[in-house]
């Protein structure tokens, strides 16, 4: 089947929610538009995000301050929010049903828990607005000449249009057709891509024996890191043991800045069990346990003050026989089991990829693109917007 020529006010490359929601503005407009979309259905990705309950957005209403979460290219996104800032992304939820709720560091998500309600909203909408939406749509090549696209050839036929919007996303979950297309096109047009690499992603550690803490949940830890015995980054939160690392919010969020120091040199993640223990308070702590249970086991002691599947790993590091008694726990060996609360350190092995990346960092170079309108500085009829730009938050 060959596909009609016409042409069009828009064609945008890519039907996840940056591409659905340009779309459908653009034809609120009075544009005529299509979506060239590779995968069978749209927002396949979407429908992933916040383990399948979509994080909508964060509740932050200052702008200023919402921005600081997406480090120093953060103030490229100042216009776009004060046009359409997160007071006006509940609003436009809430007027299309969607009832939003905000959960522990101001998470927006839907009171229904559903992605797929978010994925809805904007299939309903694009399909109200007359948008063509074209899924397993092959996009091969995109045609331009000096500085202006004439077209993009597709594995059968061709599409033209005025202007052209690539909404690809980045290299994260490839399975779901994020492969990267985007950089490849827009650098056969001159513009520069900063390397793409995986964040909010797992990280892996060389010690073989965390694999015994596997699924293990951690509350109100301290998490940091450390290279040549410089602190470089630490947050608070939560964090989850895998069978080869770690997980969890906190890692996740660190994981951007963990990736930029391997090449560095060793790396460790150390984890602070009682950050809001001193170490004085916490050896009072650990004496006064020691003492109330003088004739007790020393590994049934512990559970006080750490979850049961980590005292093994524990004792083992702080070289104390789980049997001994309280009684007889050495002044050094104290220190040890004190040290390991404060300071539990792994060493970074890498992290896991883009297979399970949640998102990328890197993409389209931000100097190249007008914040005010998303269109390229180097192609007059090329617009950007999503994940495939060079701009990441946590």
């Amino acid at each position: 089947m060959n596909i009609q020529n016409d042409k069009y006010d828009l064609a945008v490359i890519g039907a996840g929610p940056a591409g659905m929601m340009a779309a459908w503005r653009a034809s609120e407009c009075g544009a005529r538009v299509v979506i060239l979309e590779k995968n069978d259905s749209p927002g396949i990705k979407l429908l992933m995000t916040g383990k399948e309950r979509c994080n909508i957005t964060n509740a932050e209403t200052d702008a200023r301050k919402f921005v600081e979460a997406y480090g120093k290219n953060g103030k490229f996104l100042l216009n776009a929010l004060h046009r359409f800032g997160v007071q006006e992304t509940l609003d436009f939820f809430h007027e299309n049903n969607v009832k939003t709720k905000i959960e522990r560091g101001n998470r927006v998500f839907p009171e229904s828990d559903r992605a797929r309600d978010v994925q809805e909203v904007f299939m309903r909408l694009i399909k109200d607005k007359g948008v063509e939406l074209r899924t397993g749509c092959m996009v091969k090549k995109i045609g331009f000449s000096g500085d202006e696209i004439e077209k993009i050839i597709l594995d059968n036929g061709e599409v033209r249009a005025n202007n052209y919007l690539i909404c690809t996303g980045g290299l994260s979950y490839p399975r779901t057709g994020s492969t990267g297309g985007g950089y490849k096109w827009a650098k056969e047009m001159g513009h520069k891509i900063i390397e793409p690499e995986p964040a909010l992603t797992p990280v892996l550690v060389k010690e073989k024996w965390v694999k015994d803490l596997e699924g293990l949940s951690l509350k109100n830890v301290s998490v940091s890191v450390y290279q040549k015995n410089k602190k470089r980054d630490e947050r608070f939160g939560e964090a989850l043991f895998t069978f080869n690392g770690l997980s969890g919010p906190v890692v996740l969020d660190m994981s951007k800045s963990i990736g930029k120091l391997l090449s560095g040199g060793e790396t460790e993640l150390v984890i602070d069990f009682k950050p809001a223990l001193d170490p004085g308070v916490l050896e009072k702590r650990i004496l006064r346990d020691l003492e109330e249970n003088r004739n007790r086991a020393i590994k049934n002691i512990l559970p006080g003050l750490l979850p049961n599947k980590l005292i093994p790993v524990v004792l083992e590091l702080s070289k104390i026989d789980p049997e001994k008694k309280a009684h007889s726990i050495t002044k050094e060996e104290r220190k040890n089991l004190r040290m390991l609360l404060k300071e539990f350190r792994l060493t970074v092995k890498g992290l896991l990829g883009f297979s399970k990346a949640i998102i990328t960092t890197g993409g389209i170079n931000l100097k190249e693109v007008d914040p005010k309108t998303m269109r390229s500085k180097i192609i007059k009829n090329l617009y950007f917007a999503g994940e495939v730009l060079d701009l990441d938050g946590p």
